[in-house]
């Protein structure tokens, strides 16, 4: 998953990988906001999200890329899977690529990294 580095290992307010000013520690960073690349993989048999394919988060959705209807998809699946609100996540580019860049408000880094490893 292609991430600014700068976000995820350099919280705000803090050392590299500290907890940013004010934030309790052991508490998930929830920086306002992380571009993400995903990689879309339209007519899956079920909705999923997990994997790498060439450093892009892998999001398998059932729907067809007619329409914007898979990267609708995407969108939810996304916001779901990271446990955000769908309105936090936004297309940044890649509307008609297979590749595309989302930009996710208040997602935990964690979840990001764990989604990338194909456990989610």
């Amino acid at each position: 998953m292609s991430v600014d580095p700068g976000r995820l290992d350099n919280q705000p307010g803090g050392q590299p990988g500290g907890q940013p000013d004010g934030q309790p520690e052991g508490q998930p960073d929830t920086s306002p906001a992380m571009r993400v690349t995903v990689r879309v993989r339209p007519g899956a048999s079920r909705t999923r999200v997990g994997g790498s394919y060439d450093d892009a988060l892998v999001v398998r959705v059932q729907e067809r890329a007619v329409d914007g209807r898979a990267t609708a998809a995407a969108l939810r699946a996304v916001a779901e899977a990271v446990g955000v609100p769908r309105r936090s996540v936004r297309l940044v580019s890649g509307a008609t690529s297979r590749t595309k860049v989302f930009e996710i408000d208040r997602a935990d880094p964690v979840v990001l990294r764990r989604l990338l490893g194909g456990t989610g």
